[in-house]
């Protein structure tokens, strides 16, 4: 039937008897805006559903994320951790986003959605060991820091390669259609990824198959050092979508209402007609790419402070403030006692010891194969004979 439609689709678009090139210069991609950055609304924009108990909720993670990232990258530069990535300057796109999702959506994150995870309700202990890879961490400390997993919130454990959450979300909605539940995936990435092979072999597929997935594009400008003007000379990643059949829209990613306003029409489409979305947010990474990065042999102090004054945190905040849910003297309070909380987190995930060695090999087979045995009483071998090169794992490598 899909391919009776397509054929009749192409019977009845014109027909020319001369060569006629079509390209995308006569089109562009409106950008969905509802919030000023004074905190009003722009006249005749419709606010999403909202109220003040979901309001609060967002800042409130708006304002953990914020102590976090600043407390980590921190903790990073005194080498008490080997990593991580902020998301300041686009915490909008995937709080607001995670918002408007059912608890049991699933999320497939790239690696810049920790505030996703923090709305869901992620604890801050669990944060840290994740990021001190102790042996509370739920992934055994088998991942690099930021690369979080939480089965009870349905957020799928992040991995490092650029863009394989892409086909797993396509796989992930096909399995939702056929159980003919009434979830959705969200998948985030950057426009960075959607260079790679998976972004287009993923919404294609889901374009073909309609799988109830939003695709969410945090278009920030740059992929690491590579500015969107060298990646594409299209109209960023929104009208790619179409070609392939999604619905797509494009909003302002420093918008939070915007964001979360476009999350919930296209759940909609996604949940009840099977319809995936590709939402492109439009949005700056304010922080260096990574702890790794520095942004100033790409990029300008006076472009960043541009930017700066475009902070969705403080839009919203503004927002919050005229509806009379928020004041100035909770903020300074909440902010300060966000601080503290992340800073007692950290210094207690330090003192947990690391996972036991065997760890290494569980969880993939039932009962570890000969090599993954060999190569095991191998490592132990080697730590036991330079006990001073590895600290934290030498006390680890025996049972106790």
């Amino acid at each position: 039937m899909a391919n009776l439609k397509q054929s009749a689709k192409q019977s009845e678009a014109p027909v020319v008897h001369n060569p006629v090139f079509i390209d995308g210069s006569d089109l562009t991609t409106p950008t969905l805006k509802i919030l000023r950055q004074d905190g009003s609304v722009y006249e005749g924009a419709e606010l999403p559903d909202i109220n003040k108990e979901l309001a609060l909720k967002i800042y409130d993670t708006f304002q953990f994320i914020r102590a976090l990232d600043e407390r980590m990258v921190a903790a990073q530069r005194q080498g008490r951790i080997s990593f991580y990535m902020t998301e300041i300057g686009e915490e909008a796109a995937d709080i607001g986003s995670t918002a408007a999702l059912a608890d049991d959506d699933m999320i497939m994150a790239q690696y810049r959605e920790q505030g996703a995870l923090a709305f869901r309700g992620f604890p801050l202990d669990q944060f840290m060991n994740q990021m001190f890879s102790n042996e509370k961490d739920l992934g055994k400390g088998r991942q690099m820091p930021i690369h979080y997993g939480s089965k009870d919130l349905h957020y799928m454990t992040i991995s490092s390669p650029l863009g394989t959450q892409l086909p797993q979300a396509v796989g992930y909605a096909y399995g939702y259609k056929l159980e003919e539940k009434d979830n959705c995936v969200i998948c985030y990435f950057g426009e960075g990824a959607a260079s790679e092979g998976d972004f287009h072999a993923a919404i294609n597929m889901a374009g073909v198959f309609k799988v109830p997935a939003i695709f969410f594009c945090r278009n920030n400008g740059y992929a690491i050092s590579t500015p969107s003007s060298e990646q594409f000379a299209g109209d960023g990643i929104a009208p790619r979508a179409v070609a392939y059949g999604l619905k797509a829209i494009r909003v302002d990613g420093n918008d939070v209402l915007a964001v979360l306003k476009a999350t919930q029409e296209a759940r909609k489409l996604a949940i009840e007609h099977n319809q995936p979305v590709l939402i492109e947010a439009m949005t700056y990474r304010l922080g260096a790419h990574s702890t790794s990065d520095d942004p100033s042999g790409y990029r300008s102090k006076k472009e960043e402070e541009k930017w700066r004054e475009k902070d969705p945190v403080l839009r919203f905040k503004h927002w919050l403030i005229q509806q009379g849910w928020w004041s100035e003297e909770q903020d300074a309070d909440i902010a300060d006692a966000k601080r503290k909380a992340v800073m007692a987190a950290m210094k207690e995930a330090e003192k947990v010891a690391a996972p036991h060695l065997d760890d290494l090999i569980t969880d993939v087979y039932d009962t570890p194969p000969k090599h993954l045995q060999e190569q095991l009483a191998e490592l132990k071998a080697h730590i036991r004979q330079y006990p001073d090169a590895y600290p934290k794992t030498a006390g680890r490598i025996d049972h106790e």
